[in-house]
């Protein structure tokens, strides 16, 4: 899809799918699992407007190697067959191996590429803005901008975010995990009549901002309950907020195992201050509920955490109670 289309697409609202990567019990890479749990979602292409997007933060990137990498992102797109947009994570702290990365992405067919933050080197501003020009002018598909702090120690504030599109042709829109609302809505301000702001911490933070014009979501939860996140964006397009209300009901529960688990195999070494410091099994949790559905969930990778046998049983009868069934 041309990155104008697919900009378009994302600007008319829409989910999202952040990809697990799925491991064996020995860590090895389940690539049957990935084929299994991509095609499930593409089967669901009819609940609304879809993206997947493998190799994200979600998908355990800075996990995989090389060889693998390539080989999460090949079998997504393979699968997905040009029925649904395919955004890849592509993004490592230097921009030579994330070009890289990023022209393979292109190659096989990809519709774009998603780059956090350049992180562990922090840049200044001169060398954030040719880190996404190097990277952009070396692709001809659209390029996702992951503004993330928690994970990169920086953030793009509004009025550089205004420049750098700007200057930016093919950017197809920001992934915004900002944790101040304030902030979100500033960002929706500087460039949202441009490119459209999507919410990037998932549903309960879409139903907070869709008022403040978040244009979609990043989901991992649609992982196992498809179903329920495109009712999600579905009452957010139509600004259905009795619905929408509804629904930060119904994931309530969910939402409060997790903070209770982060608490649970915490605590957090994070040097960050609030409210960015947060821990980081949700990945372990939406993992765990794919295998109790009968998807391919599988393991995380150290030095996340997976759930005790304990918490699963819990975490079985949580979605038992939201009416999430077995797709076997």
């Amino acid at each position: 899809m041309e990155y104008e289309k697919l900009r378009d697409y994302l600007n008319q609202g829409a989910l999202l799918i952040v990809q697990i990567t799925p491991f064996r019990s020995d860590e090895s890479l389940d690539l049957e699992g990935l084929k299994i749990n991509t095609e499930f979602l593409v089967e669901k292409r009819h609940l609304g407007p879809m993206v997947l997007v493998p190799t994200g933060s979600t998908g355990e990137f800075y996990a995989l190697n090389d060889e693998e990498r390539r080989k999460v992102i090949s079998t997504v797109v393979d699968i997905a067959g040009g029925k649904i947009p395919v955004i890849a994570g592509t993004m490592r702290a230097g921009a030579k191996w994330t070009i890289e990365i990023s022209r393979y992405a292109e190659d096989i067919g990809a519709d774009g590429v998603m780059v956090v933050l350049p992180y562990y080197h922090i840049p200044g501003e001169e060398g954030l803005i040719r880190y996404y020009k190097e990277i952009a002018t070396s692709i001809n598909i659209g390029l996702l901008i992951y503004n993330n702090p928690d994970v990169s120690k920086i953030y793009i504030n509004p009025r550089l975010m205004k420049r750098i599109v700007s200057e930016i042709p093919n950017i197809i829109g920001v992934k915004e995990n900002t944790p101040h609302i304030a902030t979100f809505y500033e960002q929706v301000k500087a460039v949202g009549s441009k490119i459209p702001i999507i919410q990037g911490r998932g549903e309960w933070w879409y139903i907070s901002t869709v008022l403040l014009g978040a244009k979609g979501y990043i989901s991992g939860y649609a992982n196992f309950m498809p179903e329920v996140s495109f009712e999600i964006l579905k009452a957010g397009n139509s600004k259905d907020f009795s619905k929408l209300t509804e629904f930060l009901e119904k994931i309530s529960i969910l939402e409060e195992f997790i903070t209770e688990m982060n608490v649970k195999y915490g605590p957090t070494t994070s040097i960050l201050p609030p409210p960015y410091i947060q821990g980081y099994m949700v990945y372990a949790i939406i993992k765990a509920a794919m295998d109790i559905i009968g998807l391919r969930g599988g393991r995380v990778r150290l030095p996340l955490l997976d759930l005790k046998d304990e918490d699963k049983k819990r975490l079985k009868g949580i979605l038992e109670n939201m009416g999430l069934e077995s797709v076997l």
